[in-house]
Parts: structure tokens; C-alpha cells; sequence
């Protein structure tokens, strides 16, 4: 324990000492074994959960745990309850990343020696931008994201993978060995396994299993869902725009990723500006073919408003052959992009012909395509990207915010255009020319809106940006054309004829490049490549409608999952299913490709049904002894899982195959699949794809539920910053049962979640110190009150028991475990310790006490388990495991017994306040007096049961003006006008009834919306002054008091009692749930 009192780690210990001893128990006992049954199950008699298995390039972390956890609360809340419980887990080896860095430890070994010894390089982070499309411009809108990519962890900050694996603790002469990208699959998985049975998972281990071909069954399970795809027409060969690592020599997927997970290609077109020649000295070389600067855009149809092109002065640029005849001027990293698409001389290797820069370029002559002027020129702008686009921009000051400030800088600033060389007639015969109207901002929009937002320079980035998004969309979506052969058309339905007009006359070319920076995990920057590749048809109309159809039959737990999965649909298009570098299960039809990460990992939840079977266990396929793999024909995976007819010819035992057939049919379909947030853009979606088109409709996915990120201590969780714990430095440090209890404390909504160790560390003493006291109840058991439960401090608590289980086994079926935390632990303590407060001399019920540790057991078992198992079996001396003891059985909570003690428990703090103001009151001016003489010692509490007089007419006028369907009270001034004609309003000066009334009325009304409608009840659903008479011990005890007694407001006799302190009656009276108490010596 971290901050334990003198580094004393005892506590910790201990429970890490029980939490060995329980998993003996367990193993012995099979616990997590789960079986089909003869008959199909009927609802929640089953549950069948899972989750995305983990890669298996280190170790499990506390982000992986985190995901995981919520899987494993749920599975243990369901097999608690009685249900037959299946939480089967795999690990995933398949794509690049681990082939990647066993390439880079064979590079570095052979570079810096064995072990090597690396030059001392500082290491930086980089930044990445957000900037998007036009050069310079952003676009709005993008894809339903995390907030951070899930790779991002995985990597760290570490420049050498040798440095890396020294951090796994690993030997020199071990780490050479991971030079064999097969050696990674036989080291980490094991460890995995190993630390989520120190986790407590509730894990049916023999149905673990990795992916690749290294385990033959699951690559013949892979095999047959690739061919039924491709049979059902899903899977085609085309040639479509996807990220590549060059690199790497494939298309990088969001899996393959070290950062950049989720982005996908932005397409432009490239505007052909060709240069009017001669050209100058430095472009000699060029004479004789087409030269063009190539402007990259997403609005073609704003070409008819150019009046000059921008460069960066200082900008690295490059004449580049694109083919035989044309030359491309532009950026090396475009230029890259291009050559990956077809758009090179020599494929996929840019030819540079002369390399430039920006100053350069300016003053160059340009015919452009569509433009009113025969003639523009290049001129400077300081806000060009390089890193986004062709770093050519073309300069529409009509409709651009950028492009007018800039074009107005350089007309309005003579040195500015001294200082870069700019003639004057390269700029100021150039006006604007209006091109689109737009229904606010006019014809000449960037003018007007610049005008507007007193926008003074180029340089005023935010104002500027601002004003671009407004111009964007208004003119997007509401513009008209007002120039060009498309005069008259909207702006949406002209900027596509265009983009097709300047394509076809060879005007512009497609272009595409990584809508924001990727990087591979072989350290490669990624670009956009025209592959010819395998590709799954996601997004194709009839089967999107299906994943849609799947999808509104799930529970997603939450409105914004269901939101993201909404949008990804949306977009969603052709996904890019094969590789040829890595590990995995080739294409059974095309075997010199892969199957990539995220498409051999859509249906494999439906393996875990037969694994067992198949493997015997062994998660690597080795043990052949029940079924050889080569028997597992597409006809036996056909009988198995989608109905198929019997493969008679098969030389697998019937007995066996009826045997698979029924377990996939037991358990299927799963019912819960839980995974971080950022998978929804990716796997949860082809898993919904993929279930709807090779399962019938009985099998489609039950539920997801989606979590957020996980952060320590309120920071990100980062190695390179040392904010990180692997799964086994977690479970060292605190125990598996409070690792587990922070986890579920972290928070349950798809906001990011927050670890705190602060909160691991009370666990472990909370644990520990309720075992203590649960020690020390059991031994003192003689002493303890062996009656039946009868006093009021007895039915409260049995109440309090009653309700937490309740409450708690709502929050665990709606997956709130840290409410379930809340309820069935955190509330129901405090119940005991108040109910151990409340019983005084009496002393604590015998009966109530057991079923107190009885019932907290259970409820903390899904969350604790190891503890609960403890206690069940060694404190409580019961038979079998708390893990499937079933949920409590109780009677359903008195709510209105609930409302009596808060009464009480309100109404003593409220005395007790009262108590030590009078006393603290009393001592002023009389200083010499003792304050134990001045201490009151008697107390009379008055009690009014039920509204009269004014105040019930006012709640009758308000019970009739609340609405119960919307919990709205009808307008204030038709309330009053209620007021007015009632008895009390009638009776006299309305304005003073109206002012003594109000203030009331206002108050009623607020405490509606706190405590609900019961607030205009005339009297309490209790007897106050039954329950103050049958506490008057704890009262008396409470506030130190010799004598206490509890007298009605309605009894002339009883009022009279106040004596000297009957204005204290006046001046705050009684009322429902509000008793008034005077103090006395």
C-alpha cells in the first residue's frame, strides 16, 4: 500500500496473501467452467460476454484492464445471480505491429551491435496539427472519434525498440531472441494469462486461443468466413485510395498504427496551372515540356475567381516528372503521394527534376484553368502549409477570407511587396471578381464579412478562421453560382459538373493524401496509395440497411454510443482486407496476401463457443489429440454455426459435431461485448457487418458497451512520462481486489475514466479493516443482542439491508458499477455504522449483524471477489463460493420507513445545531460563568403533523395546479390568480395575504423538484411524533440532554409548557417534517 503509515505494506499483503489462497480455491473447484446445457436456455438463464482480445505486443495495462473490468463485473454480477455464465478470452497476434518491431530490433542489432549501444540522441515529441484541406484551410465537421487513439499507449516514448523491451525488464540475451516475430507469441500470452488470474478474472481458460496461422484451427475458421464473404459478393479486388506505409510496402490500418487511428484519405483535385514560358534561369532545365503548379482544392467550382496564386516565400518545392510530356511543381510530400498514384513517371518513386523554394516561384505567369484572367501571377502568403496540400494554393478573394486579407496586405503595403520582390503589376491590376452569391454575405462574401468582423491583416488567425467557416458553409450549402456556364445552379449541384468538367479536359487531376498525419508502428510516415486490393464491401446500401436493422435491435447502454455507431454507419465505406506483411491467415484465394488485423477479428466471438473443443485448451492448436484442423471443412463450419446441412462425408464423430453444434447454438447469440469507445469506427462496426451477413437474424450481437479512456490520477496515461502501470504493477501494488475497486470507482459513462491511487490505497484499508471488524463481531457474537429484530434502530437497518440490495442489483443490471459500489458498499456501511450508534446500551442485533455480513458480501462480490470469497468461507464458515451464492434474498424496502429515519437523522442535526448556537450564545457577556452551568439539560420538541390554516390552502391550490406527466406547475400567475379566489384570499388585504403566502408557495414549488411531488402532501406518510417518542434515548443520548420530551403544537396544555420561550413557538413554528425544539437548564 502506497501511503500506508511508515511504508508499512501489511495490509496490502495480507490481502494479496488472501487473494492467492482464493484462487487455489477456485482452481480447484473449476469455478469459471462453463458448460452448455441440454435445453436452450431461457432468458437470463445464460449470459455470454466478451471482449476485443488484447494485442500481444506487451503487457496488459491498467487501459486494458479498465475495458475489462466492466466485462468482468457484469459476467460476475450475472453468475452470482444464478445464470450459466461464458467469459471466454483470446489474443490477437495478427497484422503488423509485432512483425514491424521484430524488423526493427534485427535493424538496430545490426547497426548498433549485439547488445547494441545506441548514440545519445535527446528525444523530442512532436506536435501534430489539425489543419485540413485547402493549404491553409480547415474543414469542419469529421468522423465520431475517442478523444486519443488506442495505439497511441502502445508505443510510449521510447525511440528504440531494444529500449522498449528493456523496459519489459527483459535480458540482452533475451531481448535478441524477439528478432523471431514468433517468439512474441509465445512469450506474452502466457504472461497475460497469468495476470489476469492474479486479476480474478472469471476466465473459462480452455477456451483461450491466439490468431495467425500459427494456431491451424482459428486459421481455418478465418478461411471459411473470408470465402463466405467472398461467395456472398462481399469481398471484391479494385482499386480504391487507401493510407499505405511505404515503408512497410502495404496499406496501413488503424491497428497497423502508432498514431493517425481513425483518419482516412482526404481526396482534392490538383488544379493545372501551367507556367507561361520563358522561364526563368533557375527552370531552364524545364524548356520544352508542360510545366504547371499543381494547387491542390476541395472547391473547384470557386476557379472562375482566381486572381493569383500563393506560395510559402521560404517553402521547399520540387519540379516533378509526372509523366513523359508534364511537370508537377510542388512539395516532396505530395509529390510522394502522388507517385503511389499512378501519378508519377517512374511508379511509386518521385522524380525530382530541379528542386526550388518558394521565392523562387514568385512572379511566375500562370494560365489557369477556368479563370477570367488570361494571366495571374504567383505571389507570397505567409500562412501557406507545406505539410497539408501541394503547398500551391489557389487565391479566390471573393470567397475567401485567407485570400482577401492576404491579396489586400500585399495592394495596401508597398515594402511588403518591396520585401519579397512582388511588382506592382503582378497585383494591382488584379479586382475581385464575384462569383457566388451568398444569401447573406452578398457577391463579393469575404469582403463583406471581413468588413464586418474589422478583420486588419492577414495575421489575425482566429477572426480569420471564424469568418472562413462561416463563408464555407453558407456558401456550400445555401450559394448560387453567378459566373461560369453554371450560372444560376446552387453551389452543391454546380461544384461536382465542374469537378467532373475540369477532369475530363485534362485540366485537373484526383488527388488524395492522409486527411491528417499517420504514422505506421514501423516508425513510417503514411501516405494515400491507388492500390489493387482485396477490399470488403462495407457500406453497400442493402447490407448497410441490415447492420442498421441489427443495430436498433442492440442495447448500447448509452444515446452517444448509439450515436457513434449512427454516424460511422454513415460514412463507412470500402475497408481494405488484405496485406502482405505481417502475421496472420492468408487469403484462401489470393495466398499471397494476409488478412489484415480488423477483418479476421469480426465473428471470432462465435469460435470461442467450440474452441475448447477443437484445442483442448492449448491456445496455440497444438494438441491435435481430438480433431486434426485439416478435417474442419467450410461444410463442418457450415453445420456449426449458420445452419448448414450435416457434412456426412466428414470424418469428424457426429457425437462431436452435434456437440459443437449445440454449444454455438446454446450460447449464441453473445450478449454483451464491451470495448473502449475508439472501435466503434472500426471492429464493433464490421462485427455488426460481418453477424448480419453470415448469421441468421436468432445470432446477431445481443449488446455493446462502449467505455472511455482511462487516466491516472487525472493525467493521461503515458510511459514516456512514467504515468503508466502495467496490469501486474498494479495488482503488486495494491492487491487484484483493490486494483479492482478503483477500477470500478474510475466512473462508467464514455467520458474519460480517472484511476486514482488515492482511492486503491483507502480500498486496501477499508478491506481490511472491515475483515477486522467482522473478526472481532464473530468472536464477541455472545455478547451481541439474541433476539428477534424489534426496536426501531432494528427495522431501519433491516430496511437499509433491504434497499441496498434492491438498489444495488438495479445499478449492476444497468452496468453502473460505480453506483453498485456506492449502494451496495459505501451506503450500506454507513447504514451499519449508524444502526451501531443508534442501538446504544441495548447493543446490536445477533440476527441482523450475520445478515448484514451476509448481504454486503454478495453485493461486493462482483467487484471484490477474492475478499467476499474470504469472508464467505472463512469468516461466515458457509458452503460453496460467494461468487454463485445467488443474490440476496429480502423483502422489498419500506421507502416510507426510508423517509421516517432521514426525518430523524435530520431533525437531530438540526437540534444539535440549535443546541450549540444557544449554548455558544449564552456565554456572551457572562464570561466569569462556567459554560457546564449554562449547558441546557432539558429539551421539549413541538411537533405539528399536518398543514392548516393558509399554508393548506396554499399546497391544495399547488396540488391542483401541478401537472404529474411533466412535473410542471401550471404559470405563476395562474396560481395566484387560485389564490385569489380561495377562502384565504378572500378574507381579506390581498397584496399583505399575497406577500404572507408567496414566499411559501415559492418554496413548495423548489422542493418538488428536489424531493418530487410528495412535497405538497398536507402530512408526512409517517407519525412524527411516533417516531420521536420511540427514539427518545438516541435523541437524548445525541444531544447530551438529562431529559427530552416530544409534545403537539395542537395542545394548549403542551404549549404552555414553553413558558419563557413560547415566542420561540411564534416566531419559528412547526411544521410537517420541520419539529421546533427549546432548550432549557
Amino acid at each position: 500500500m502506497a501511503e500506508e503509515t511508515g511504508r508499512s505494506f501489511a495490509r496490502r499483503d495480507r490481502l494479496l496473501e488472501i487473494e492467492s489462497e482464493v484462487q487455489k480455491w477456485w482452481s480447484e473447484g473449476d469455478v469459471f467452467r462453463a458448460d452448455s446445457k441440454d435445453t436452450p436456455p431461457k432468458a437470463g438463464e445464460k449470459f455470454f460476454g466478451n471482449f476485443p482480445f488484447p494485442y500481444m505486443n506487451g503487457y496488459l495495462h491498467l487501459g486494458h484492464a479498465f475495458s475489462l473490468s466492466k466485462l468482468e463485473f457484469s459476467a460476475a454480477y450475472h453468475r452470482l445471480r444464478g445464470a450459466n455464465v461464458l467469459l471466454p478470452f483470446g489474443f490477437h497476434c495478427t497484422g503488423m505491429p509485432i512483425k514491424a518491431s521484430a524488423d526493427k530490433l534485427t535493424r538496430e542489432i545490426a547497426m548498433f551491435g549485439n547488445p547494441p549501444v545506441f548514440p545519445d540522441v535527446k528525444e523530442q515529441e512532436e506536435e501534430s496539427g489539425e489543419g485540413e484541406s485547402e493549404g491553409n484551410q480547415s474543414q469542419p465537421g469529421g468522423k465520431f472519434k475517442g478523444k486519443k487513439s488506442k495505439a497511441v499507449a502502445k508505443s510510449g516514448g521510447v525511440k528504440y525498440q531494444w529500449e522498449i523491451m528493456q523496459s519489459y525488464g527483459l535480458s540482452d540475451v533475451e531481448i535478441a531472441k524477439f528478432t523471431d516475430p514468433y517468439n512474441w507469441l509465445t512469450f506474452f500470452p502466457p504472461l497475460a494469462v497469468e495476470d489476469l488470474k492474479a486479476f480474478g478474472l472469471g476466465c473459462d481458460w480452455r477456451r483461450t486461443f491466439i490468431t495467425t496461422d500459427m494456431n491451424p484451427y482459428f486459421d481455418s475458421f478465418v478461411r471459411w468466413q473470408m470465402r463466405m464473404l467472398k461467395e456472398m459478393g462481399k469481398i471484391v479486388k479494385d482499386l480504391r485510395y487507401t493510407i499505405y506505409s511505404p515503408l512497410d510496402g502495404q496499406p496501413c490500418a488503424d491497428h497497423d498504427r502508432a498514431s493517425g487511428e481513425g483518419v482516412i484519405p482526404q481526396e482534392y483535385i490538383l488544379i493545372k496551372m501551367e507556367v507561361v514560358s520563358p522561364f526563368p534561369p533557375k527552370m531552364s532545365v524545364l524548356e520544352g515540356k508542360k510545366v504547371y503548379l499543381a494547387a491542390a482544392t476541395l472547391r473547384p467550382e470557386t476557379m472562375y475567381g482566381q486572381t493569383n496564386c500563393w506560395v510559402l516565400p521560404d517553402g521547399k518545392y520540387g519540379a516533378f516528372e509526372i509523366n513523359d510530356t508534364d511537370v508537377f511543381i510542388l512539395t516532396k510530400r505530395a509529390a510522394l503521394n502522388l507517385a503511389y498514384q499512378k501519378l508519377s513517371r517512374v511508379p511509386e518513386k518521385p522524380t525530382c527534376l530541379v528542386e526550388l523554394n518558394g521565392q523562387d516561384l514568385i512572379g511566375l505567369p500562370l494560365r489557369s484553368p477556368l479563370a477570367f484572367n488570361d494571366v495571374i501571377y504567383t505571389l507570397p502568403m505567409l500562412s501557406v502549409l507545406t505539410d497539408k496540400g501541394t503547398g500551391i494554393v489557389t487565391s479566390v478573394p471573393s470567397d475567401s477570407p485567407d485570400d482577401y486579407m492576404a491579396l489586400h496586405d500585399l495592394r495596401a503595403k508597398p515594402a511588403f511587396r518591396a520585401k519579397f520582390g512582388v511588382k506592382d503589376e503582378w497585383v494591382l491590376p488584379f479586382e475581385i471578381i464575384p462569383i457566388i452569391h451568398h444569401p447573406e454575405f452578398g457577391d463579393k462574401s469575404a469582403e463583406t464579412i471581413c468588413i464586418e468582423k474589422k478583420i486588419k491583416s492577414q495575421n489575425e488567425r482566429e477572426k480569420l478562421d471564424e469568418a472562413k467557416k462561416i463563408i464555407y458553409k453558407g456558401g456550400f450549402y445555401e450559394g448560387t453560382m453567378i459566373a461560369g456556364e453554371f450560372t444560376g445552379l446552387k453551389v452543391q449541384e454546380a461544384k461536382s459538373l465542374i469537378r467532373n468538367k475540369l477532369l475530363e479536359l485534362g485540366q485537373a487531376v484526383v488527388y488524395s493524401e492522409p486527411e491528417k498525419k499517420v504514422m505506421s508502428r514501423s516508425g513510417d510516415e503514411c501516405i494515400v496509395a491507388l492500390t489493387d486490393q482485396w477490399y470488403i464491401t462495407y457500406g453497400e446500401q442493402e447490407w448497410k440497411e441490415a447492420a442498421e436493422e441489427c443495430l436498433a435491435g442492440m442495447n448500447l447502454y448509452s444515446d452517444e454510443t448509439r450515436h457513434g455507431f449512427e454516424h460511422t454507419l454513415s460514412w463507412l465505406n470500402q475497408w481494405a482486407c488484405s496485406r502482405n506483411f505481417g502475421l496472420g491467415t492468408r487469403i484462401p484465394w489470393d495466398e499471397q496476401f494476409l488478412v489484415e488485423s480488423l477483418s479476421d477479428s469480426t465473428l471470432y466471438m462465435a469460435y470461442y463457443t467450440v474452441v475448447h473443443m477443437l484445442q483442448g485448451g492449448e491456445m496455440y492448436g497444438g494438441d491435435r489429440s481430438s480433431v486434426k484442423p485439416e478435417l474442419l471443412t467450410d461444410e463442418v463450419w457450415d453445420f456449426v454455426f449458420v445452419g448448414g446441412p450435416y457434412p456426412k462425408s466428414s470424418e469428424i464423430p457426429s457425437s462431436l459435431l452435434d456437440k459443437m453444434k449445440q454449444e454455438f447454438e446454446y450460447w449464441y447469440p453473445f450478449d454483451l461485448r464491451v470495448s473502449g469507445k475508439d472501435l466503434i469506427q472500426n471492429h464493433l462496426t464490421f462485427c455488426i457487418y460481418n453477424h448480419t451477413a453470415i448469421m441468421p437474424k436468432r445470432h446477431w450481437p445481443g449488446g455493446f458497451r462502449c467505455n472511455g479512456h482511462i487516466m491516472l490520477n487525472s493525467e493521461k496515461m503515458s510511459k514516456s512520462t512514467g504515468n503508466f502501470r502495467t496490469l501486474r504493477e498494479a495488482i503488486e501494488e495494491f492487491s487484484a481486489d483493490a486494483t479492482r475497486f478503483s477500477l470500478a470507482d474510475a466512473g462508467d459513462g464514455m467520458d474519460d475514466a480517472n484511476f486514482v491511487f488515492e482511492t486503491a490505497n483507502a480500498a486496501i484499508l477499508r478491506l481490511t479493516k472491515e475483515i477486522s471488524w467482522m473478526e472481532e463481531v464473530i468472536k464477541a457474537e455472545s455478547s451481541l443482542r439474541n433476539t428477534p429484530p424489534t426496536t426501531y434502530a432494528d427495522r431501519v437497518f433491516a430496511n437499509e439491508i433491504n434497499l441496498a440490495s434492491h438498489v444495488t442489483e438495479k445499478n449492476y443490471s444497468e452496468y453502473m458499477f460505480r453506483e453498485a459500489l456506492k449502494t451496495g458498499f459505501y451506503d450500506l456501511q454507513a447504514a451499519r455504522d449508524e444502526y451501531r450508534l443508534s442501538c446504544g446500551s441495548a447493543g446490536m442485533n445477533r440476527d441482523l449483524l450475520w445478515r448484514f455480513m451476509d448481504v454486503q458480501t454478495r453485493l461486493v462480490a462482483p467487484i471484490c471477489p477474492h475478499y467476499a470469497e474470504y469472508v464467505w468461507k472463512v469468516l461466515l464458515k458457509k458452503d460453496g463460493y460467494v461468487i454463485k451464492a445467488g443474490w440476496p434474498k429480502t423483502d422489498s424496502p419500506d421507502l416510507t420507513l426510508k423517509r421516517a429515519n432521514k426525518y430523524l437523522q435530520d431533525s437531530i442535526v438540526s437540534m444539535r445545531k440549535l443546541l450549540q448556537k444557544q449554548v455558544s450564545g449564552s456565554k456572551k457577556g457572562k464570561t466569569s460563568t462556567p459554560i457546564a452551568q449554562n449547558k441546557p439539560t432539558v429539551g421539549l420538541i413541538f411537533v405539528n403533523e399536518q398543514y392548516d390554516g393558509w399554508k393548506k390552502e396554499c399546497l391544495k391550490i399547488l396540488q391542483n395546479k401541478f401537472d404529474p406527466a411533466t412535473a410542471t406547475f401550471a404559470p405563476d400567475q395562474e396560481i395566484l390568480s387560485e389564490l385569489q379566489k380561495s377562502e384565504i384570499g378572500q378574507s381579506g388585504n390581498f397584496k399583505q395575504i399575497q406577500k404572507l403566502c408567496m414566499p411559501f408557495l415559492r418554496f413548495k414549488k423548489a422542493e418538488v423538484k428536489d424531493v418530487g411531488v410528495h412535497a405538497l402532501d398536507l402530512k408526512l406518510p409517517f407519525g412524527e411524533i411516533e417516531v420521536l417518542t420511540e427514539n427518545l434515548e438516541l435523541i437524548t443520548r445525541q444531544l447530551v440532554l438529562e431529559r427530552l420530551e416530544v409534545l403537539s403544537i395542537t395542545d394548549a396544555n403542551a404549549v404552555a409548557r414553553a413558558g419563557d420561550h413560547a415566542s420561540v413557538l411564534k416566531s419559528n413554528p412547526p411544521s410537517p417534517g420541520e419539529p421546533t425544539a427549546i432548550f432549557f437548564s
